[in-house]
Parts: C-alpha cells; sequence; structure tokens
C-alpha cells in the first residue's frame, strides 16, 4: 500500500514523470539499439570516407563488394549485441551512371569529379544497389551519426549502471558499518569519508585511469569507486536515526544478531533514500564518462561514446555544420536531466511530510 502511495505521489510530478518515460526510452534503445540503427555493424564503425561530413537527410546508392572476409550468419542474439560484421565493401555510386558491359559492372564512384571504375561480377555481394539513408549526415569518417548515437545509449546507460551498482555496495556497506556500530568504527568510517570527499572527483577519476590504463573496464571501476562517498554519508546518517528507533531497540533486546537486525530491520528502511542518491549518481556517471571520453581518457574508439563524438566533432561546430557536436550534446544534457528528474521525483513521493 505504501509503494502505492509513493507510485501516485510520484505520478502527479508531471516533470519526474516526463523524466522516467525518457529513461524507459533511453533503456529501450540500448538494449536493441543494433536492431534500431541504420548501420548495425560493430560500433556502427562502417567507414565510407568518400561520404564524409554529409547534411542530414543524406542519401546514397551504394554497390556492394565482396571482401576476403568469410560471410557468416550470426544469431539474432549475437547481432543484438554485437552487430552484424559487413561481408563486403560498400562502394558509394552515383546510381544513374552504372553500366554492365559483358561480365564486368562499371560504375562512377560518388561525387561530382568522381571516377569510373568496373568490377567483375562475380566480385559483387548483391546484384541489386543498396539506398544508404543518413537521417542525421556523416561524421568525416563517413560514419552514420544517427547509429553511433544510438549506440552510444548503451555506452553510457551501462557504465552509469555498473558504476551506480560499485557505489552502492561499497557506500552502503560502509556508511551502514559506521552509523550501527558508531564509535571506532565511525571515527574510521568517516575519516576515510571525508579524506576522500576532499579530493574532487576528476581528479580521482584520473589518477585510477592513469593507475589502471584505460578502457571501458576500467571506467566503470573507477566511476564507481568515486561515487560511494555520497552514499555512504547518506546511509550513515539514515542507519544513525532509525537505530534509535523502538522495532530496532526490540530486535536488540530479544538477542538477534547484528547481522541480521541490519538486513532484515534496517537496510529495508533504507531504499527510498538510497534510491534517490542513485538516481543522481547514475546522472553523474554518465556525465563523468563522457567527460573522460572527451578527453581521450574514457572508452576508446571505435566505441561509440557521446563523449568521443563531441571530441571528434566539436571543431565543425563553427564550421557551418553544428549538428555534428549537437547531437551528442543534446543526448548527454537530455539523459542526465532525465534521470535528475527522476531523483527529484523520488525525493518529493518519498518525503512523508508532504
Amino acid at each position: 500500500m505504501e509503494y502505492k502511495k509513493t507510485w501516485q505521489r510520484f505520478r502527479r510530478n508531471r516533470p519526474a514523470l516526463l523524466g522516467l518515460w525518457f529513461v524507459a526510452i533511453a533503456v529501450f534503445i540500448a538494449l536493441f539499439g543494433y536492431l534500431l540503427a541504420p548501420d548495425n555493424s560493430p560500433n556502427a564503425n562502417a567507414q565510407i570516407p568518400e561520404i564524409a561530413l554529409q547534411p542530414p537527410g543524406f542519401k546514397v546508392a551504394i554497390l556492394p563488394i565482396k571482401t576476403n572476409l568469410d560471410a557468416t550468419s550470426s544469431s539474432w542474439i549475437s547481432v543484438l549485441l554485437n552487430g552484424q560484421a559487413m561481408s563486403y565493401k560498400p562502394i558509394p555510386i552515383e546510381s544513374s551512371t552504372l553500366k554492365t558491359a559483358g561480365d564486368s559492372v562499371h560504375f562512377q564512384y560518388f561525387g561530382k569529379n568522381g571516377r569510373w571504375s568496373a568490377v567483375p561480377m562475380t566480385q559483387l555481394e548483391s546484384q541489386e544497389i543498396q539506398t544508404r539513408h543518413f537521417p542525421l549526415g556523416t561524421d568525416k569518417y563517413g560514419r552514420c551519426i544517427l547509429s553511433r548515437l544510438i549506440l552510444g545509449f548503451r555506452v553510457s546507460l551501462l557504465v552509469g549502471l555498473i558504476a551506480v551498482f560499485i557505489s552502492l555496495s561499497i557506500g552502503v556497506a560502509i556508511g551502514a558499518a559506521g552509523g550501527y556500530f558508531g564509535g571506532r568504527v565511525d571515527d574510521l568510517v568517516m575519516l576515510v569519508v571525508n579524506t576522500v570527499w576532499s579530493i574532487p572527483t576528476l581528479l580521482l577519476v584520473f589518477a585510477v585511469v592513469l593507475a589502471l590504463g584505460r578502457g571501458i573496464g576500467i571506467i566503470f571501476l573507477a566511476v564507481g569507486l568515486t561515487m560511494w562517498v555520497d552514499v555512504a554519508r547518506v546511509v550513515r546518517g539514515q542507519v544513525l536515526a532509525i537505530k534509535q528507533l523502538a522495532f530496532v531497540e526490540a530486535a536488540q533486546s530479544m538477542g538477534l544478531g547484528h547481522g541480521r537486525i541490519l538486513l532484515r530491520h534496517i537496510l529495508p528502511n533504507l531504499l527510498g533514500p538510497v534510491m534517490v542518491v542513485a538516481a543522481g549518481n547514475f546522472a553523474t556517471a554518465i556525465l563523468v564518462e563522457s567527460g573522460l571520453s572527451y578527453l581521450g581518457f574514457g572508452v576508446q574508439p571505435p566505441a561509440p561514446s557521446w563523449g568521443t563524438m563531441l571530441n571528434e566533432n566539436y571543431g565543425y561546430a563553427l564550421g557551418g555544420k553544428p549538428l555534428l557536436a549537437l547531437a551528442p550534446a543534446l543526448a548527454i544534457a537530455f539523459t542526465v536531466l532525465a534521470f535528475n528528474l527522476v531523483g527529484n521525483g523520488l525525493r518529493d513521493a518519498l518525503d512523508v511530510r508532504q
């Protein structure tokens, strides 16, 4: 019944409900990104240099030329997780110039000054000319911006999810121990918390990355290890208040062990505050990961990170192609805003004084 009332209060908060819908859509995109993206190659990294920096809505005819790679059929689960490896090289052509002569196909490369070329028909992956659509245009490598933007949801949400899990695991354990046992244990916990709290977050993340190396796995660990302090402070304060209540004192008088009291009687009452902190930490993790990737210390290319996209394309913002930098910037802004709105909505919905 209490959860039903909490949901009713949350639902009345229109901005928070809108943020929740955005988060739900983001999760759906992250899960099914390779099925939704126009370019479902691994990391959406199909580079076609001839069509670099094309505007939104660009279309081009593609002639598929076989490569040395053996064509392998992947299961739908493999495609869902890793994408579909391309078994051909996409050649952008002027569709109106395609001609067949004998056993060869003659075509003109895309562009006003495109040169003519010919390939044997046996080298074609398919006899049909493909048409590629680029709703948001292409970047300087000729890659689909929309596809990389879609797969960026997966990277950002995965970093946020694992980082929040690490921060909650450490923060809840340390904060609960300090608040429940008090005394020297609490003094030690607060010493560690205040020490870590005094170090700027980005500097601490840089230190972890430089010590352990770059890569998406290190980013999970680095971001998670820097956000547990907020969780520990909140949990410690809540435990200090809850352990003074009658039901905890009754459990102690019955001789129940400390572990059982913490797990069965105290921690379930921390769900609300911890959810609020987790929502805020999720937004922070996305910002930190994007900042690290922008500086070159985060997710490494060709993985489609929004921060990496900003780093690659910010120079075009003042050169007449602002969408290259604007698209990942807006994705970061709206995703962070959505999680903050959800966190604020949870805070208000769980405040019984309202």
